[in-house]
């Protein structure tokens, strides 16, 4: 059994460690780029994504508009134990939409209607609902109400309706964090792991992933396009 808990502030440093580390274990789920633990880039890329997260529950403190908010499912008999968390962000000028960021259900824990729950109790205070997952996992988000509305990148851009929310929704600039000297220190360390050559080809390896996402979103997005027509 779990229960669940809204935050509009940042969590307490326990419950943050916890999420982090969900961050980490389950990067290839959570992670735009789905990039497995056999690439060389994957610790690279633990760190930028947990990074990110990071920097969201940071913004959490402060009255600004369009600030992040979380969800997290705590085990009911020990609520000090998160199972897990759904972390979302309010557009600034539409008060029923917001996008989900980041969802993740502990392993031991998954079949069990958490992240569900979570994306329920999310879309009860905000009902025009965006999601941006890999074609592999629209099927789950459809089950929950979203419907495909268009190819971005390597992912699926979903809605609880018909149409996008003409709001602005505010999202991390990634770029800094690629650029900065952590960034560095960790790439270099992972050539001397590897050699450069590996290094190399881990990113071919990857770029042929986000090529190969990209059309699956476009074909995904293009049938239901269809379908929608057809019907």
């Amino acid at each position: 059994m779990f229960t669940l808990a809204h935050l509009d502030t940042p969590p307490p440093e326990s419950m943050e460690s916890q999420l982090l580390r969900m961050v980490v274990d389950y990067l290839s789920d959570v992670s735009p780029v789905s990039l497995p633990s056999s690439n060389p880039l994957y610790q690279l890329y633990q760190y930028v994504v947990g990074f990110e997260v990071h920097r969201y529950l940071d913004s959490m403190d402060g009255a600004q508009n369009g600030k992040p908010e979380l969800i997290m499912a705590l085990d009911a008999e020990d609520p000090a134990r998160l199972l897990g968390f759904a972390l979302y962000r309010p557009y600034v000028d539409d008060p029923e939409a917001s996008a989900l960021l980041y969802l993740a259900v502990q392993s031991s824990h998954r079949r069990q209607g958490i992240g569900r729950a979570m994306v329920e109790a999310m879309l009860a205070r905000y009902p025009h609902g965006e999601v941006a997952c890999v074609a592999s996992k629209v099927p789950y988000f459809q089950s929950l109400g979203f419907q495909p509305l268009a190819a971005r990148g390597p992912q699926v851009v979903m809605n609880t309706r018909s149409q996008a929310s003409s709001g602005l929704v505010a999202v991390q600039d990634l770029v800094p964090i690629f650029q900065s000297e952590e960034v560095r220190q960790i790439h270099n360390y992972l050539v001397k792991q590897h050699g450069a050559e590996a290094m190399s080809d881990a990113e071919k390896s990857r770029d042929q992933l986000l090529d190969e996402l990209a059309q699956q979103a476009i074909h995904l997005t293009q049938t239901s396009s269809t379908a929608n027509r057809l019907h």
